[in-house]
C-alpha cells in the first residue's frame, strides 16, 4: 500500500509527464525523460498506466538507419471533453473541445444586461453548457470541467464573482451554482487572465513566459504572465489595468472613479470622440450612414469608415491609439515583458493602431525596459478568452492530478 507521501510523488510524477507529452508531443518516452529528470523505468511505467487509462496514445515513428523503430507518444483526442465561456458584457462565447484542445462546437449568443436579469443570464449560460454537454455525450466523451471566463474581479477559493462593474454583478457564487447544477469541475476566472493563457497555451504567446495581454471590450482588461505563470497578486485581483487612473479631469468610470485609463481606449472611448468631433464638424456621409441619428454609430462602423479613410473616423481611432501606447509604456517600465499582446476589440483595427502604439511605446518608454520588447495582435481573437479557459481546465487535470 502506497503511503500519502508516495502517493503524492506519483500523481505529481504523473501530472509532470503528462504536461511533458502534452507540451512536446509527439515525444518518445526517452525524451520525456530527458525534459522531466524523472528516470527512464518510472517514465515507461507511468506511460503504460497513461494509455491503460485511455489518456495517452502511441503510434510508430519511421524507422531510423540504426536499430528498431521509435514509438511516439501523444495525448488522445478522445481522452475527454472540455467546455470553455467567456461571458462578456453583451455576449456569450462557448466552446467545445476534445483532450487536444480540438474545436468540437463553438457558437456566440447575444446577452442584453440593461434588460436582463443576473438569473436570466445565468439561464443562458446552464443551456449553453447543456447543449454542450448533449454534444459530447453523442461523442462519447468523458466531460472533464467547464473554465468560465467574467470581466471582473473573481475570489478564486471560492469560485465567485466578486464584482463585475459592465455587468453590474456582486457577489455571485458561480462555481457552487454551476457545480450543483452540474456536477463537474468549474474554474471561474477573470476573463482578460484567459485570454493571456488563450495566447500562451494556443496563440501568439506560446514559449513566451512573460508578457502582457491588453484587450478591450466594453472595458478594458490586462493578464500579466511572469515565468509562466499568471500573476494574480495576494488575493487573486491582479491585473486590473484599466482602472489605473490617467486623466482626473476625464470621464467618469463603471467602477466609479474618474479617468480611468478604459475610459480613455477601446470601442467606447472611440465612439465619444467622433460624436464629439461630429458636433463641431458635421459630416453628412457618417449621418446618413447613422439614419440620421448618431446614437446609431457603431465601433464596427467607425474602423470600416476609417479604413475607407473617413478622417472624423480615423483620427477617433489614432487618437484612442496614442492613449493606448502610453499606458502600455508605463507596464512596459513597471514589468519589462518580453511581450505584450493586445487583442479585443483592438484587433478590428490593427492595422491603424500597431504603428502608432508602437512608435508611442518605444518613444515612452525607458530604454532598457523597452529593449527586444515585441508588441503584436492576439491570434486567438475572439476565441482567446474561451481557450484560456480550455487550458485553466486541462491545466487543473494535468498539474493538479484530478484525475486519478
Amino acid at each position: 500500500m502506497l503511503t500519502g507521501d508516495q502517493d503524492k510523488v506519483r500523481r505529481i510524477n504523473k501530472s509532470v509527464v503528462m504536461n511533458a507529452i502534452r507540451l512536446h508531443a509527439p515525444i518518445s518516452r526517452a525524451r520525456v525523460a530527458n525534459f522531466t529528470g524523472l528516470n527512464r523505468g518510472t517514465v515507461s511505467n507511468i506511460v503504460n498506466a497513461l494509455i491503460e487509462d485511455g489518456l495517452v496514445s502511441e503510434d510508430s515513428q519511421e524507422e531510423s538507419k540504426i536499430g528498431r523503430p521509435g514509438i511516439n507518444l501523444g495525448l488522445r483526442r478522445d481522452g475527454g471533453a472540455v467546455i470553455g465561456l467567456e461571458v462578456g458584457v453583451d455576449f456569450i462565447n462557448i466552446v467545445l473541445t476534445n483532450f487536444v484542445a480540438e474545436t468540437l462546437w463553438e457558437t456566440v449568443v447575444e446577452t442584453h444586461p440593461t434588460t436582463q436579469s443576473q438569473t436570466s443570464i445565468i439561464g443562458q449560460i446552464e443551456q449553453l453548457i447543456e447543449q454542450a454537454l448533449s454534444i459530447t455525450n453523442e461523442r462519447h466523451l468523458r466531460p472533464l470541467g467547464v473554465g468560465i471566463g467574467l470581466p471582473g474581479l473573481i475570489n478564486l477559493r471560492r469560485g465567485e464573482l466578486v464584482i463585475a462593474p459592465n455587468l453590474n454583478w456582486k457577489n455571485v457564487p458561480l462555481r457552487l451554482m454551476l457545480n450543483q447544477r452540474f456536477r463537474l469541475p468549474i474554474y471561474i476566472e477573470n476573463e482578460a487572465n484567459l485570454s493571456a493563457l488563450g495566447e500562451y497555451y494556443f496563440g501568439v504567446a506560446r514559449s513566451c513566459d512573460n508578457f502582457i495581454y491588453v484587450c478591450s471590450g466594453i472595458g478594458l482588461g490586462g493578464g500579466i504572465m511572469i515565468n509562466g505563470n499568471l500573476f494574480r497578486g495576494s488575493h487573486g485581483y491582479a491585473g486590473e489595468i484599466g482602472h489605473i487612473q490617467r486623466d482626473p479631469q476625464g470621464e467618469k468610470c463603471a467602477c466609479g472613479r474618474i479617468g480611468c485609463w478604459e475610459t480613455q481606449v477601446g470601442p467606447r472611448a472611440v465612439l465619444r470622440r467622433v460624436k464629439k468631433d461630429l458636433q463641431m464638424h458635421p459630416n453628412q456621409f457618417l449621418l446618413d450612414a447613422c439614419h440620421g441619428d448618431f446614437n446609431n454609430l457603431t465601433f464596427n462602423m467607425v474602423v470600416k469608415f476609417s479604413l475607407e479613410g473617413n478622417e472624423i473616423c480615423k483620427q477617433a481611432i489614432e487618437d484612442v491609439a496614442m492613449y493606448l501606447g502610453e499606458g502600455i509604456a508605463d507596464l512596459v517600465n513597471i514589468f519589462n515583458p518580453e511581450l505584450v499582446v493586445i487583442g479585443g476589440a483592438f484587433i478590428l483595427c490593427k492595422d491603424i493602431l500597431q504603428p502608432i502604439v508602437e512608435k508611442t511605446v518605444f518613444s515612452s518608454a525607458m530604454r532598457p525596459s523597452a529593449d527586444s520588447l515585441r508588441i503584436a495582435f492576439s491570434e486567438r481573437g475572439t476565441d482567446a478568452c474561451a481557450f484560456g479557459a480550455i487550458a485553466v481546465v486541462l491545466d487543473d487535470i494535468l498539474r493538479e492530478m484530478t484525475l486519478n
